[in-house]
């Protein structure tokens, strides 16, 4: 009985903390429901410095405000209706997802990478492609 209360907490505790019961650390929740409602100010909080953003055959590397505001646009002119992660993924030191975006205008494929800098882990990456399953 002891036992199982105390697997109990630990998987209470890890799940509080955004680990899962392997040890594995997942995305931040936040970062699911941005990409879900289409709030690029939201998402921008967890964006490093600089990052690359891959939008629809478009790529280069922007800085924070300017990714925010090309996200912005993205989601304005695409309003997101779903978005659903198909696998997520990484190490100690990066996190990956990826994803489908439901919107009005159609479905794309969603990739982010994480990367983790001083404590925090910052997106680095962002990639938007038409989703061609469909």
């Amino acid at each position: 009985m002891v036992k199982k209360i105390i697997f109990i907490t630990c998987f209470m505790v890890s799940q509080f903390y955004g680990i899962s019961a392997l040890g594995q650390v997942k995305i931040p929740p936040d970062i699911l429901t941005a990409f879900k409602t289409g709030n690029a100010s939201e998402l921008s909080k967890y964006f490093n410095p600089t990052l690359q953003i891959m939008l629809l055959g478009k790529e280069d590397f922007y800085k924070k405000n300017v990714a925010e505001t090309i996200l912005k646009d993205f989601f304005a002119s695409c309003r997101p209706k779903e978005f659903i992660v198909k696998h997520q993924g990484g190490n100690g030191d990066a996190l990956y997802a990826i994803g489908n975006l439901k919107t009005d205008k159609g479905s794309f494929r969603v990739y982010f990478l994480l990367k983790k800098t001083d404590s925090d882990f910052l997106i680095h990456q962002i990639r938007i492609d038409p989703d061609e399953s469909r």
